[in-house]
């Protein structure tokens, strides 16, 4: 089953961020673990799933990845420490 979702991935803890949205996020989250996405979390190495957030329709996970990109790092970190205070990899709760 398919659903919109933005997440963040990082490096590790308070390390580099990358912020993206998909409609499939544990084959995603995958993909970013695995280094099969070339791009910016491949080459900085965000391999671990810290956050995410589910919307109803992908034009909304658009409009929020966006608002989250335009936003401080302060308030990403913030975000990260309001779900996952311990910087957990999430993704072993999707499979």
């Amino acid at each position: 089953m398919k659903q919109p979702c933005v997440y963040i991935m990082a490096s590790k803890r308070n390390g580099t961020l990358y912020t993206g949205v998909t409609a499939n996020l544990p084959k995603r989250a995958f993909e970013h673990r695995e280094g099969l996405m070339r791009g910016f979390s491949k080459k900085y190495g965000c391999k671990m799933l810290v956050w995410y957030e589910v919307h109803e329709s992908m034009i909304e996970a658009i409009t929020r990845e966006k608002q989250i990109k335009a936003g401080s790092r302060a308030k990403k970190l913030a975000l990260i420490e309001a779900l996952n205070p311990d910087w957990k990899d999430l993704y072993e709760s999707l499979i």
